[in-house]
């Protein structure tokens, strides 16, 4: 049974599946990271998500790799540039990633068609398909962060000013169409008002934020947004970073090369969301892996499945280091759960709700 596909725009198809390529040219080599895209092509997948800051944990030494190895694959394998969606992100406002533009300190018009250019060199293409604001240029919690506090609030860069970057961009041929990722309710519709006055609200298609059976704060306002605005929501890390498949909380604390396991220490981002040692996390993923052998599927066929049966929900963006991975989550997007599963896990997230915000 092949992918089903789903219209992001009205001349854009993507697979309900997205591969995420954050772990090339760290824990994926060239040559692994090519076998891999091969067999999500051959697979059905036809959507590429990448991000300059990539891959991660970040470092000066491999900043970029990923869209190096995304855009040599297609040419090496001479794939119809039609044939694939490329998705790739400009990093927000960071004093750590120095040798990212010096910082990056802001999203100005300089630093995202900067950020293009850069892009388009790397991934070797004339055209981004999905552009996206990796994080906001404003104070929003974010990355395990659940209360706003409004003295965190800095002089950011106004949206005005980063649409007219993307306007330009669009109009020059660089980019087809606007995302948004990590925003918040308020955010969205910021940006989509004022994209109205320029004519660019039929751009922005998209919101990528994290969910998962652990994190579902989007169904709380941005779902709300994501339907009357007709916004697709893209899915990240279905996952929740591989802990959905309880390798973590096994005797043996997972493999020796899982993601939590080799870079322990040095992910801030992804060690803060998904703490290990968090008992109600630990009781939630449990819970689910019990449901799952309960009805005989495996914990990544209930975790996917669950993503992909979200009626706003376009598209999982996930990440795989091993072929099984690959396989294993696409063929859990052709599982459908019943809707007594669903009502198991409602129970569950209603006990344990986001325990990874």
């Amino acid at each position: 049974m092949a992918l089903p596909l789903y219209n992001l725009a009205p001349d854009l198809q993507v697979s309900r599946l997205c591969l995420g390529t954050m772990t090339f040219g760290e824990q994926s080599s060239l040559p692994h990271s090519h076998r891999l895209l091969d067999e999500a092509f051959e697979a059905g997948i036809n959507f590429f998500d990448s991000a300059e800051m990539y891959p991660v944990p970040q470092r000066r030494e491999t900043q970029g790799r990923s869209e190096e190895y995304l855009g040599l694959w297609v040419r090496q394998r001479r794939i119809p540039r039609n044939r694939v969606v490329l998705a790739t992100k400009v990093a927000g406002p960071s004093g750590q990633m120095t040798w990212i533009r010096e910082g990056p300190k802001s999203l100005d018009a300089g630093n995202i068609l900067t950020a293009i250019d850069g892009s388009l060199s790397r991934m070797q293409t004339d055209y981004i398909d999905l552009y996206q604001i990796h994080w906001p240029d404003r104070y929003v919690p974010m990355f395990g962060e659940t209360e706003y506090c409004p003295s965190y609030q800095y002089s950011s860069v106004p949206i005005e000013e980063q649409l007219d970057a993307l306007g330009k961009a669009i109009s020059a041929g660089k980019i087809r169409y606007i995302g948004l990722s990590n925003e918040t309710a308020y955010g969205v519709m910021k940006f989509l008002q004022i994209a109205k006055g320029g004519n660019l609200d039929h751009k922005i298609v998209s919101l990528q934020n994290s969910y998962n059976l652990v994190c579902r704060n989007f169904d709380s306002g941005l779902a709300e947004c994501c339907h009357h605005e007709r916004i697709s929501m893209l899915a990240y890390s279905p996952m929740a970073m591989g802990i959905l498949s309880g390798k973590y909380f096994s005797t043996d604390a997972g493999p020796n090369d899982a993601r939590f396991n080799i870079y322990k220490g040095k992910y801030s981002e992804g060690e803060s969301r998904y703490n290990l040692s968090n008992p109600i996390l630990k009781a939630a993923v449990h819970e689910y892996i019990v449901i799952a052998k309960k009805f005989g599927i495996s914990p990544t066929c209930l975790a996917v499945a669950f993503v992909l049966g979200h009626p706003l929900i376009s598209c999982a963006v996930f990440g795989a280091t091993k072929s099984w991975q690959l396989k294993e989550v696409v063929n859990a997007s052709k599982i459908h759960l019943s809707a007594e599963i669903v009502a198991q896990i409602n129970k569950i997230h209603a006990t344990y709700p986001n325990p990874c915000p």
